[in-house]
C-alpha cells in the first residue's frame, strides 16, 4: 500500500559558484541518504544576478557517492600510481533566464553518504582589484527528496519466502543481510505463478545504484523455471536492497517463492581477546576476527608459523592484525602488529583490513605501498598479484579475475623480482572498510609454488595531500560544515591534482626572474627619497624607505616558486608592504598642498593611524587606498584654492612647475593605477606589478614640491669658536645670540 512508503526531504543553504582554477572552488553539498531507500530524487537550482555584467554562464555539478567526487575540469595529469575515474556530472545553463531547475531521478539508490560538487568553467586568471568591478553573483542550491520503504521485508538466508507482486508499477522490494566472510551468494526465484495462466516474466535488480559507477546486477526470469543468480564477495556485514518487477500485463499479479543462500569463507583460526591485547608484546598465539581497542580493528590472523602450512590449507584466507592510528585530521597510519612484512602464499590469500568508515576519512588519499623481498622468492617466475577493494576483500587473485568483488571494481598491484615495489594512491577513498588482499601465481600453476612464500612489507596510510602537494603547491584543509576535506593549490604554473603536472609550469630561470623584478623595481624609490631628503622633506623621506624595504622583501617571499627569501613572517610582511603604499600616497598629497607644518604632521599621524585600522578590517578592498587618496586630494585643492584667492593667480604660480613636474607626475600616476587595476593576471603579474613599482616612485619624485625658498637646504646650526651658537627662528627670520 501507499501508506508504506514515506518521503524525506533534506536542504542546505546555498552557496555562492566560484570560478574554477583548483579544486577549493568547488561548492561541495553532503548528504545522507537513509536505509531502505527505493526514490531518490535531486532538485538543482541555480541562478545569477540581474546586473549588465552577468553573461550565460554553465554550472556543471558532480555526484559521487561515499566520498567527494574526483574532478579534473583544467584537464591536468593525475600523479602517477593514482586510480581516477570520471566522475558522473550534469550541466546547468543560464542562458536566457536568471533562473535554472533541474532533477536528476536514481532509484533505489546506496544508503550513506552522497556529495555534491557544482563549480563555474575555468577562471580568467584576470587579478581584480575588490571594489573597481562588481562580479555577478552565481548561486547554487541543492535539495534532496527521498522515498523510503518503512516495512520492507527481510529475507532470511535458507528461509524460502513467498511473495506476490500486485502489480508492474508496484515492484516488490526486499533486503538481505550479508554476513561477514560470505564468499558467494546465491539467489533462487521458484514456484513463479502469473495470473490468467500467463508465462512469468520477470526483472530481477540485486544491489543499489552508486555513482560513479553502478555495479547492478540485473537478470531477466521467463517462464516457469527456477530463476538464480550467484554472486562473488557481496559486501560484509551489509544490507543489500533486492527489487523484482513484473514484465507482464498491466493488471496482472505474480506470485513467486525467494530463496537466499551463502558460501562462508572459513578465515584462519581466532583465539581470546586477551591474546590479541597481549599480541604486541608477545608476538604469539592468533587473533580475534572481530573490531578490537578503540582506534583499532582487526581481522582474524593465522596460526603461528609452526601451524602456519595446516592454517593455509584448511582455510580460504589469511588474514594479518592491523591498527589504526589516528595521527591528525584525515591523517591514519596503519601498522601491522606482527611487523611491517607479512607472509604471502599460494593457496589462499592473505587478507589486511584498512578502516576508512569513520565518516572522516574520505576527504583525504588512501596510499597503499609494496616492497616484496626478493629474497624470499624463491621462484624467479613468480609474482605476487595484489587487489585492494571496498567492501569486501577479493578472495581468488588469479590471471582470471579482475581484481572486482560484487558490486565495487578493485585495484589491481603486481609484483616480482623484475619490479619488486608497487604503489597505490586512491584520491578521496569512500566511506567503507577496505581490503588489501595478496596472493602469490606461478605461470604454471598454483601447484608450482605451493610450498613457497614470499615476504611483503605494506606501508598504508590516509593522507590530507599527497606528498604534501610537492614544492609547487599547498595543501589546505577545506571544510563544508562538520565535514572537511583536503586539496592542492599550486603555484608557479605546476597544476594536477597533486601540483604533479609541469605542462605549464615556470623554469626556475622565470622564477628568478620575477623575483628581481618585483623586488629590485622598489629601488626606483631611491630617486624619490634622495629628491625628498635635498628638499628638507625629511618625514616623507622615512616614509619612503619605509615602503621600499617592505615592499622588496614582501615580494620576496611572495613568490610562488624556489626563489624564496622570508625575513618575518608572511602576514606581517604584507601589511607592512601595504601599509607603507597607502602612507605614502597620503603623505605625498598632504605635502604638495602646502599647508602649515603642524597641521600636516597631525594628518599624517592621525591619516597613518586610520589607514593601519582600515588595513585591519580589510586589507584588499579598493577604499582603503582610494579613501585616503580622495581625501587628501580634497584637502590639497581646498589649500591650493586658498593660496590662489590670497594671491590672486593660479597655484602652483608657474608654469614650468606644471609642464615639467605636476603634469608628467600625475600622468605616470593613472597610467600606474590603470596597469594596477585592469592589467594584470596570474601570467604576467611579475612584470606587470614591477611596472607599477616604477610609475609610482617615478611620480613621487615629479610630485613632491620644492623646498621652501626661506629654508636653506641642510641648514644645520653653525658652531664659532668663541663656543656663542647662532640660532635661527623660522616664524621670526632674527637671529639671537645665547
Amino acid at each position: 500500500a501507499d501508506s508504506l512508503y514515506v518521503s524525506e526531504y533534506f536542504s542546505q543553504s546555498a552557496q555562492k559558484l566560484s570560478f574554477y582554477s583548483w579544486y577549493g572552488n568547488a561548492k561541495l553539498f553532503h548528504f545522507h541518504v537513509p536505509e531502505d531507500t527505493v526514490l531518490l530524487r535531486w532538485l538543482l537550482q541555480a541562478s545569477r544576478g540581474k546586473g549588465p555584467e552577468c553573461t550565460d554562464m554553465e554550472v556543471t555539478v558532480h555526484f559521487r557517492y561515499g566520498a567527494p567526487p574526483v574532478i579534473n575540469p583544467l584537464g591536468t595529469r593525475f600523479p602517477p600510481n593514482a586510480t581516477v575515474r570520471p566522475s558522473y556530472n550534469v550541466s546547468i545553463a543560464l542562458a536566457g533566464a536568471a533562473h535554472n531547475t533541474t532533477f536528476v531521478n536514481i532509484t533505489t539508490p546506496a544508503a550513506g553518504d552522497w556529495f555534491i560538487a557544482a563549480h563555474l568553467p575555468q577562471a580568467a586568471g584576470r587579478i581584480e582589484v575588490k571594489g573597481f568591478s562588481t562580479p555577478c553573483p552565481y548561486v547554487f542550491q541543492a535539495d534532496m527528496f527521498v522515498l523510503r520503504l518503512t516495512d520492507m521485508p527481510v529475507l532470511e538466508p535458507g528461509v524460502a519466502m513467498p511473495q506476490t507482486i500486485v502489480a508492474p508499477a508496484k515492484p516488490l522490494h526486499v533486503k538481505v543481510f550479508v554476513p561477514k566472510h560470505a564468499a558467494r551468494m546465491r539467489l533462487e526465484l521458484r514456484s513463479c505463478v502469473a495470473s490468467e495462466q500467463k508465462a512469468c516474466a520477470l526483472r530481477v535488480v540485486l544491489g543499489s545504484i552508486t555513482l560513479p559507477q553502478s555495479f547492478q546486477r540485473i537478470v531477466t526470469c521467463v517462464g516457469n523455471i527456477t530463476c538464480s543468480l550467484a554472486l562473488d564477495s557481496p559486501p560484509w556485514e551489509k544490507w543489500l536492497q533486492i527489487m523484482v518487477e513484473s514484465l507482464g500485463a498491466a493488471n496482472g499479479s505474480v506470485s513467486l517463492v525467494m530463496l537466499a543462500s551463502f558460501t562462508a569463507c572459513r578465515p584462519g583460526s581466532s583465539s581470546s581477546f586477551l591474546s590479541f591485547i597481549s599480541l604486541n608484546q608477545s608476538q604469539t598465539g592468533a587473533r580475534p576476527g572481530s573490531t578490537g581497542a578503540a582506534g583499532s580493528s582487526a581481522v582474524p590472523a593465522a596460526e603461528p608459523s609452526r601451524n602456519e602450512s595446516k592454517q593455509r590449507s584448511s582455510s580460504c584466507l589469511q588474514t594479518q592484525p592491523v591498527v589504526r592510528e589516528d595521527l591528525d585530521v584525515v591523517s591514519v597510519r596503519y601498522r601491522l602488529l606482527n611487523g611491517p612484512s607479512v607472509p604471502v602464499g599460494s593457496l589462499s590469500p592473505t587478507l589486511l583490513l584498512l578502516n576508512l568508515n569513520t565518516g572522516m576519512d574520505s576527504g583525504g588519499s588512501l596510499v597503499v605501498n609494496l616492497l616484496l623481498n626478493k629474497t624470499s622468492l624463491s621462484l624467479a617466475n613468480a609474482t605476487v598479484a595484489a587487489c585492494v577493494s571496498a567492501a569486501s576483500p577479493v578472495l581468488s587473485l588469479n590471471a582470471t579475475q579482475n581484481c572486482s568483488t560484487a558490486f565495487f571494481q578493485g585495484y589491481p598491484l603486481s609484483m616480482g623480482t623484475s619490479s619488486a615495489e608497487a604503489m597505490l594512491i586512491v584520491l578521496y577513498p569512500q566511506t567503507d572498510v577496505w581490503f588489501l588482499s595478496l596472493q602469490l601465481l606461478c605461470p604454471k600453476g598454483q601447484g608450482e609454488c605451493k610450498a613457497s612464500e614470499a615476504k611483503v612489507t605494506v606501508f598504508a596510510y590516509l593522507t590530507p595531500c599527497f606528498n604534501d602537494c610537492g614544492p609547487y603547491g599547498q595543501c589546505s584543509l577545506l571544510r563544508r560544515h562538520g565535514y572537511l576535506y583536503a586539496g592542492c593549490s599550486c603555484k608557479a604554473g605546476w597544476g594536477g591534482w597533486s601540483c604533479t603536472d609541469d605542462s605549464k609550469a615556470q623554469s626556475v630561470g622565470v622564477q628568478n626572474l620575477a623575483t628581481l623584478l618585483l623586488t629590485l623595481s622598489n629601488l626606483m624609490f631611491l630617486p624619490a627619497i634622495a629628491v625628498a631628503v635635498h628638499r628638507c622633506y625629511l618625514v616623507e623621506a622615512s616614509v619612503y624607505t619605509y615602503t621600499m624595504f617592505f615592499s622588496t622583501f614582501y615580494h620576496a617571499c611572495d613568490q610562488p616558486g624556489v626563489a624564496v627569501m622570508c625575513i618575518m613572517d608572511y602576514d606581517t610582511l604584507q601589511y607592512c608592504d601595504f601599509l607603507g603604499s597607502v602612507v605614502s600616497i597620503w603623505v605625498t598629497i598632504l605635502c604638495m598642498s602646502r599647508v602649515k607644518k603642524i597641521l600636516k604632521y597631525v594628518l599624517f599621524v592621525l591619516g597613518t593611524l586610520l589607514i593601519a585600522m582600515s588595513l585591519q578590517l580589510d586589507r584588499r578592498g579598493v577604499w582603503n587606498m582610494m579613501g585616503p587618496c580622495l581625501f587628501a586630494l580634497v584637502i590639497m585643492i581646498a589649500a591650493w584654492v586658498h593660496h590662489g584667492a590670497r594671491r590672486g593667480r593660479c597655484y602652483p604660480p608657474s608654469w614650468k612647475r606644471w609642464v615639467f613636474y605636476l603634469l608628467p607626475g600625475i600622468a605616470l600616476a593613472f597610467v600606474a593605477i590603470s596597469v594596477y587595476a585592469f592589467m594584470e593576471t596570474n601570467e604576467n603579474y611579475y612584470y606587470t606589478h614591477s611596472i607599477w613599482h616604477v610609475l609610482v616612485a617615478c611620480s613621487v619624485a615629479f610630485l613632491l614640491p620644492p623646498r621652501d625658498k626661506q629654508k636653506k637646504p641642510w641648514a644645520w646650526p653653525q658652531k664659532l669658536t668663541c663656543r656663542y651658537q647662532i640660532c635661527q627662528n623660522d616664524r621670526e627670520e632674527l637671529y639671537a645670540v645665547t
